[in-house]
Order: C-alpha cells, then structure tokens, then sequence
C-alpha cells in the first residue's frame, strides 16, 4: 500500500525509519507517495480558496475565482514535488562530505516521508482561518523537521553526531530552498501571473 508507513512516522518514528531503511522501495513507489500526498494541500487549498473563502483578520472573506484558484493549485502541486525532488538531491549530493553512499532512492525516501507532514497539513486549509492554518503550518514544519532528524543517521546508516550535522546542512539548504520557492513566486505575481479575486 502506498501510504503504510505514515502511521509508524507519527506513532514511532524511529522504528518505522528502520523499516522503511530494511525494505529500501524502489523510486516508482516514493514517487507515487509524492504524487498522492501532494494532491492534499492543493485539492484542499483549491476548494477552500473558490468555495469557502480565507478569512483573514476581522476583514471580509476573501475568494478567488475557479480559473485563478486552479491555475494556483496546480501551481502549487507541480511546486510541492519539485521541492521534494530538490530535497532529495540535496541529500545525495550533501552524502559523501558525511561518508554515506546512498543511491538516489534512498535519498528519495528520506526527503519523500520527512515532507509528509507537511504535505498532510494542508487539509488545515478547508477551515481557512490564516492563523490556524499558519499554526497547524508551524506545528507540521516542526515535525518534518524531527522526522529529518531522526531518520538521516537509520536511511544514510552513518553516526547519530554526524547525523545530527547532516540533518541541520539539509534543514539549512531546505530553508533557503523555501525562501527561493517564495521569491520566484512573489515574482510570478508580479509578472501578471497574480490571484484573480472575487469582488
């Protein structure tokens, strides 16, 4: 099944890394674990921006038309799996300064299951109130971030020490990863690629 180790992650994290690092899927099956559970935050984020609308402040509810709201989700989803991809290469490529060999799957794996939560946060957005969907953002970051840590030293099979070092190089480039996602799309808007909202 494509999605039976998402119970182990939140349940017992480190003993569901462990098995996931015995089992080593192929890419075909992280590959469709990144498709499927990318779907969440975008179908959500569609729905709750052009039929229920954000709520933002004390301000009126906020909507955006089908065709804008579309245009972003699947913006959003083609978004979501290049950073996943780009987290993977990331550690593969960060592997050998921390002496591990891992293929590219298993770094696949790796940046696949630690994004899980987030992507998971995204049905949040069906109640689209900005700060409980910022807070339960903060909550799901936060955990992706733990599974990262938790899982480098078991998937890359290298010390926890240098493990914890990897983890943060990887936290680190995924930050500024973050940031370029955010700039490039800041400046799509700006290049008439913006929401279209309903008045």
């Amino acid at each position: 099944m494509i999605l039976n180790h998402i119970w182990g992650l939140y349940a017992h994290p480190r003993s569901e890394w462990q098995t996931i690092e015995k089992r080593h899927e192929s890419f075909m099956y992280s590959l469709v674990h990144i498709l499927t559970m990318a779907l969440i935050p975008s179908i959500c984020g569609y729905y709750a921006a052009a039929h229920i609308g954000w709520s933002i402040g004390t301000s009126d509810v906020i909507k955006l038309t089908e065709a804008s709201a579309a245009f972003i989700s699947i913006a959003m989803y083609v978004a979501l799996i290049a950073g996943v991809f780009a987290l993977a290469y990331l550690i593969h490529w960060m592997a050998k300064t921390f002496d591990s060999t891992p293929n590219f799957t298993q770094s696949l794996e790796l940046a696949a299951y630690t994004s899980t939560p987030i992507f998971m946060v995204g049905i949040t957005s069906l109640l689209p109130i900005l700060w409980f969907v910022a807070l339960a953002g903060m909550v799901a970051i936060s955990y992706s971030i733990y599974l990262l840590y938790s899982g480098v030293p078991i998937m890359m099979n290298i010390e926890e020490e240098k493990g914890f070092i990897y983890a943060s190089s990887v936290v680190t480039c995924g930050l500024v990863l973050l940031v370029s996602i955010m700039a490039a799309s800041a400046l799509m808007w700006t290049m008439g690629f913006g929401p279209e909202f309903i008045s």
